[in-house]
Order: structure tokens, then sequence, then C-alpha cells
């Protein structure tokens, strides 16, 4: 699953989704360029370099122009500065295909995969690691993913900025990746023997997801030492809320991340919570990666009191307020666990307590993502999805790249964790501080 992202439709003002019209052909032909460049770096620079004449005759077999109307062709671009495509561009990507077509060394070409890394490369020129193409059927997955159910090892996967890596951010009970013994802050280094270095959050968990029954051999460093794992993949049905109730009226309620489904069920283990005679509850966020914002405004609605949750602003400084009637608060005293995997929607969630003084952060700096993603659907299923905002918690602090530091700093203790005590000392921290606030 993927992490430290908040994907969101555009909603209307009546809480509808609103379908974005496609933008039109100029960005099918940036995309191409740019992903045929990219490409073609795989044919030698040396060996182009030495077969320099060669090209150049090429480039004249193909275009069928003059010299003359080469540059009278590259004269006429120079005068717009609004977009990347031309007549000059047109003519190059042309040229580039031609010389994959005359050089690389495999004669059966996929056109359709250049055709998919054409529109790859031009979001990847961002330079955005959270910025990221989806074809129609890599789109569908991810909807599938929201709903809570998928085939894979079961584990939740983020973005290592350190290492620019991505790392397991949690596991989920019962599922494969826990029975492997992956940890928390596992590095993967590699899929199937693939170094999955800077690649995208959604290419290496497609790569470890799979049919049900086969057998993914992941790559792992754990304090410097690389660990391999052959895992059997399976159907992962991840609940993303899981709930407790403990000695002296705590109750216990972890979000796992932040889907489509999340909203119905913190509302069902909330209800029960009260049901049972609930006096203090620890709301756990701990490497929660995130996920839709509306699902996190929403939850945000059944704690807080009336005023602002979260705002955001886009490049031009339009600002979008998300606001609380405050008609739901939560009437008893609040630990929120928090740690350095705790990312983007529950960095909101954990903000906006934090800003109104209604719980006690407790735990470790979270990540620091304070930024709002979107996938633009296109009329051929596929998507574009693109960072779009900035978002501020309530007292107007972006915590991108900084994060939230905890109201009492309190260091995992894995040791304890993954001996055979299985003691969570945070989680237990967590229980003496409410038990003391409980009148």
């Amino acid at each position: 699953m993927e992490q430290n992202e908040i994907y969101a439709v555009e909603y209307n003002q009546q809480g509808n989704q609103e379908r974005k019209p496609e933008k039109g052909g100029r960005y099918f032909w940036c995309g191409l360029i740019t992903g045929l460049v990219v490409a073609l770096l795989i044919v030698s620079g040396v060996y182009l370099v030495n077969r320099v004449q060669n090209t150049i005759i090429a480039r004249n077999q193909i275009s069928n122009h003059t010299n003359t109307n080469a540059n009278a062709s590259r004269e006429e671009d120079t005068s717009s500065d609004d977009t990347a495509i031309t007549a000059r561009t047109i003519e190059k990507m042309e040229l580039i295909e031609d010389i994959i077509d005359t050089y690389f060394y495999q004669e059966d070409i996929d056109r359709a995969v250049l055709e998919e890394g054409a529109y790859r490369g031009m979001v990847e020129a961002l330079g955005d690691p959270y910025s990221q193409y989806y074809s129609a059927e890599e789109l569908a997955q991810l909807y599938q993913d929201t709903q809570g159910i998928y085939y894979g090892i079961g584990a939740y996967v983020s973005l290592d900025t350190a290492t620019s890596y991505a790392k397991i951010s949690g596991v989920i009970a019962g599922t494969p990746a826990e029975e492997a013994g992956l940890r928390e802050n596992d590095i993967i280094y590699k899929v199937e023997g693939q170094d999955v270095y800077g690649m995208a959050l959604e290419e290496v968990t497609g790569l470890i997801k799979g049919e049900e029954g086969t057998t993914v051999h992941i790559t792992l460093v754990r304090d410097g030492v690389e660990i391999e794992k052959d895992i059997v993949r399976r159907r992962v049905e991840s609940p993303t809320v899981n709930s407790e109730m403990y000695e002296n009226g705590i109750a216990y309620i972890q979000i796992t991340e932040f889907d489509t489904v999340t909203e119905d069920q913190f509302a069902e283990a909330l209800a029960v919570a009260r049901e049972l005679g609930m006096k203090g509850l620890i709301l756990d966020l701990r490497s929660n990666p995130g996920g839709n914002l509306i699902s996190v405004v929403n939850i945000a609605r059944m704690l807080l009191p009336r005023g602002l949750i979260v705002y955001t602003e886009d490049r031009e400084g339009r600002r979008t307020e998300y606001k609380c009637d405050g008609t739901r608060q939560l009437e008893v005293p609040m630990v929120v666990l928090v740690n350095g995997n705790s990312a983007s929607a529950s960095e909101i969630l954990a903000g906006a307590i934090k800003d109104y003084g209604i719980g006690t952060l407790l735990g470790t700096t979270t990540f620091g993502k304070g930024i709002v993603q979107r996938p633009i659907e296109m009329s051929d299923g596929s998507a574009v999805k693109l960072t779009i905002s900035s978002y501020y918690t309530p007292n107007g602090i972006n915590i991108h790249g900084v994060g939230i530091e905890p109201d009492v700093v309190c260091e995992f203790d894995s040791e304890r964790y993954y001996g055979e005590e299985r003691y969570d000392n945070q989680l237990e921290s967590a229980k003496e501080l409410l038990e003391s606030m409980i009148k």
C-alpha cells in the first residue's frame, strides 16, 4: 500500500465529486517527447557520439526536409515561450524514435511501453516525488486499494527521503509481511533483484503486489545489514480502524490509514467505545501514512470543537477551508500517539488536535508532509496525480519538511517490542498519562 499521500477527488460545494475535463493534445506530445528522451538514454552516449554522421543522415531521411526548411522551423519555434510543443520538438521526437529503431539492440520494441514511458517521463521531469502518472489499470488498482482489499504482502510502504528508497512504514497483523518478520523502517533495497532506488512509491508497490499464491523476493536493509525475504502474496484485507477497551474506561482506537472506508469504521468504533463507558481515548496514528483528505476531515468533525480543521493554498494563493461545526466534539481526555511515519492526512488530524488543545500528542516528531496531491483523470481512464497545494493547521502552521513535535517525547523501544515481550512502551506510557487525566 502506498504511503505519504493525500489523494483527493475534487468535490463541489454539495460534496459531490466533480470530474475535470481532459486537457487536450499538447500534454500528450509534451509527455511523449520527454519520455522518449528518457528511453533514449538506454542507448550508449559514447556510441551515439561515434555515430554522429550516421545520425545526421538518419535525421535527413526521416524528416524529408532540406536544411533550409529545418532551420526555418526552428526559427519559428523560438517565438513561443508558453509551450514546449513546437515543430522543432515534434521533429526531434520523430528523430529520437528513428534512432531507437535504427540502433537499439533489441529488434522488437513495444510501442505501447514507449508511449507509457513518454507520459511518465513528462511527470517525472517535474522533480516532485509525489507527482505520478497512472495508466488506466494502475488507477483502477489505486482506487481498489482504498477500499481496504488488495493482493500483496500486507505492509505499508512510504518514501525514505534520506535514502531515496522506499521503506516499510507499518505491518498489518496476520499478514505475510508480519509472518516473514518485516519491521517498521526496514529499507526496501531490491524487489526481485531490481534496485528500486529513486522509484516512485507506486512503482515499488506495483512490483511487490501480484497474483495470490505467487512469491516475491525482497531485499531489505535493516541496521546496515541486507536481509533476503521470499514472501508469498495473498489476499489482504486491511481494516483501517482497530479498537479495544482497556481497564479504567480507557478506549483505544488505531487508524492505520485514511481510506474511503475509514470514516464509517471510525464512527462505529467511537460509538462502541461510548456505549462501553469510555472515560478517555487513546488515538493511535503511529505509522499512518495518510490517505484521503475528505476522510480525515470528516473524522476530525467527530472530535474537534467548532472552527477550522485545515486549509489549503494553491500556487495562486487561493485558499480552501475545511471547517467543523463542533456538534460532535469529543467529551473525554485524549492522548494521540504519533511517530516519524505519521504523515500527511494523519498530520492534519494530529495538528488540529494539538492546535485546539483537546488532546496530548505522545511519541516522536511526525514525518512532515504538508502538501496535497490530487489525481486528475483523463477520458481514456488514465490519470496524472499532481501536487496541487500546501495545507496549514488551524493556527496557520505548514509542517512540510518539519513535522509536528509531540507534547510528550517518548522514543519507541524496538528491542522490547520485537522481543518475546511484545511490549509497547509508547502505548503503556499513553495509558499512564490518560489515567492521570481522567477525573
